[in-house]
């Protein structure tokens, strides 16, 4: 398939049976938002590439890498520095565990004698070494330093730290995770964090330390590590639909912790507005997701939080740094700036996106039915969820926007963990919207197409990110099926007057259009582009699998999959099943 194509021979992945992307405790429906688009996409069109059912009990994972170096000799100091610099803008804006000063002491200790430093800061040192060598643009011999460094590291975390928590282990295992997620390797990702998160508790790092006893340096490193913690945790979590590790432990905290200590200490302002951002978007999950409430008015209630979050930033997240700023460092902050826009634009389309599909259902029903007055009796907007579903695809296109002022200024690295899931997530979005309007919007389709570029670029190091692109592709061709059916629906609704010759569309068949039925839900009658057979419009859809031995190809890596279920509206026809997920 196209992604295999893309992807370099290091993405070696598999499909597992029996991963769970929701919770068992969860009673939401199975299917995902993705689900839910092919599924009304074949509704409206017919089979097709896009709208292929995939079993979403399978999940993509890359195998764990064999030709793992012994030994690594190429990469001297400057090397080593120039990972490290990659390394913080990987994670600006999401993670900050050290201070200028522990950094310092831990680059000071010599590469090539690991055996004359403690171990705890050997195996953090390996895996920050190993996340900047992972997101560099790729070539043999980052991919061996890559490899070397993280697999040091982790034989040292798992060889000599998990009996003995330990501030530096929580560190430890947190970049673990950051890095199996650029890995494609989700499973190892979340018991990574999980096992972050039983150190912090035991460490008593989600409890507010008021004891004057302990000094300040001490308080700070325990926050910063606490805080971006839970940042990666609340943002992994909803991505793929699993219980945070850091929710049981937040809750046993006595009210909020950490309104004392973002004023008693100076700690980095990204990390802050992440961390509160992630507290929201936990919200978000337990009251639309977790409590089913999908009302306008628990939405508009969250919206005003992500408002007030928003006016409380400070000037520096929200305007790019001086033109005379040190490369490493203004590629660092606008990354950062880039990771904090995207959780907040994430968070709105999270917010709204049951009243786009709400809104976007009811148009599709009256297009497809466009002089049927009882039709539009039957399915009237409420206006609440018309404008929520505006800020939903309002949100997606100011993410993609952003994202790509970014990538055009080339400023984006060879593998993004956290933003490649961003921007599948409001393509989709972008996508549902452009499939369910009846006229070419130019400013979506830019946005739209600029996603497939961003994931494009970014598929040449992620296997994730090439399946992304491969999905969305077949998007857009569906869309475009979509826009040629109309446009033949549309000249052949005129009385009076009707093709009389075409090479391609013969007279009977021709004829036939104009009084042929529309495909609508639950009808098995379905429109031919163009006039032309199609063979999909021939096949039935059971028998897809096994006419295209290729079809395995294409299966969802579910990575994007948080449950959901509809309340406080009807969807129409079979949309009432489907969770809303990424």
């Amino acid at each position: 398939m196209l992604w295999q194509i893309l992807a370099p021979r290091k993405h070696r992945t598999r499909h597992i049976r029996g991963c769970y992307e929701i919770s068992k405790g969860n009673e939401a429906a199975s299917l995902s938002f993705l689900q839910l688009l092919r599924d009304t996409v074949t509704q409206y069109i017919g089979p097709s590439q896009f709208s292929h059912h995939v079993r979403s009990e399978d999940m993509l994972e890359t195998e764990t890498p064999r030709d793992i170096p012994g030994s690594i000799g190429d990469v001297d100091s400057d090397q080593q520095m120039a990972f490290i610099a990659n390394y913080h803008i990987a994670t600006s804006g999401f993670i900050h565990i050290l201070s200028d000063a522990e950094l310092s002491e831990i680059l000071s200790e010599p590469l090539q004698t690991p055996n004359n430093s403690p171990i705890t800061h050997r195996a953090l040192r390996d895996i920050m070494i190993a996340v900047g060598a992972q997101s560099y643009r790729s070539s043999p011999a980052t991919i061996q330093a890559e490899r070397f460094f993280f697999a040091r590291g982790q034989r040292s975390a798992f060889d000599n730290m998990l009996e003995n928590p330990s501030l530096e282990l929580v560190r430890v295992f947190l970049l673990m995770s950051f890095y199996m997620l650029g890995a494609c390797r989700r499973n190892a990702a979340f018991m990574y964090i999980g096992i972050a998160a039983r150190a912090a508790a035991a460490l008593g790092l989600h409890l507010n330390d008021s004891s004057d006893s302990t000094p300040a340096g001490e308080k700070r490193r325990r926050a910063r590590v606490w805080m971006s913690l839970c940042t990666l945790d609340l943002l992994v979590s909803s991505i793929l639909g699993r219980p945070p590790a850091t929710t049981i432990l937040r809750s046993e905290s006595p009210g909020n912790p950490f309104s004392a200590r973002q004023t008693d200490y100076s700690l980095q302002a990204s990390l802050l507005a992440s961390f509160h951002m992630s507290q929201i978007l936990d919200e978000i999950i337990v009251r639309l997701y977790s409590d089913k409430a999908a009302s306008a008015e628990t939405a508009e209630s969250l919206l005003g939080k992500l408002k007030g979050w928003s006016e409380n930033l400070p000037e520096s997240l929200r305007t790019p740094p001086p033109i005379d700023s040190e490369p490493f460092t203004a590629q660092e902050r606008i990354v950062g700036c880039l990771h904090i826009a995207c959780s907040y634009h994430f968070a709105v389309i999270i917010i709204t996106r049951p009243f786009l599909i709400s809104i976007l259902g009811v148009r599709l029903a009256r297009l497809q039915r466009p002089s049927d007055v009882g039709m539009e009796e039957a399915h009237q907007e409420d206006p609440s969820h018309s404008r929520l579903a505006v800020a939903c695809t309002d949100s997606a296109l100011y993410m993609i926007q952003t994202c790509m002022e970014v990538h055009q200024s080339g400023l984006l690295l060879g593998n993004m963990c956290i933003l490649k899931a961003f921007v599948f997530a409001a393509a989709l979005v972008l996508g549902f919207s452009m499939f369910s309007q009846n006229h070419t919007d130019s400013v979506l389709d830019e946005a739209f197409n600029g996603a497939i570029e961003i994931l494009h670029t970014l598929s040449q190091q992620s296997a994730q990110a090439a399946h992304y692109y491969e999905i969305l592709t077949f998007l857009r061709h569906a869309i475009e099926q979509r826009r040629r059916l109309l446009q033949q629906t549309q000249q052949n609704n005129s009385p009076y007057v009707s093709k009389l010759f075409s090479l391609n569309h013969p007279r009977d068949q021709a004829d036939a259009g104009n009084n042929a039925p529309t495909p609508s839900s639950g009808s098995s009658d379905m429109t031919i582009p163009n006039g032309t057979l199609d063979m999909w419009s021939l096949m039935d859809p059971a028998e897809l699998s096994s006419t295209l031995p290729a079809w395995d190809g294409m299966d969802l890596p579910l990575w994007d999959s948080f449950p959901f279920a509809a309340a406080g509206f009807q969807l129409p026809d079979r949309m009432n099943d489907a969770n809303l997920t990424l």
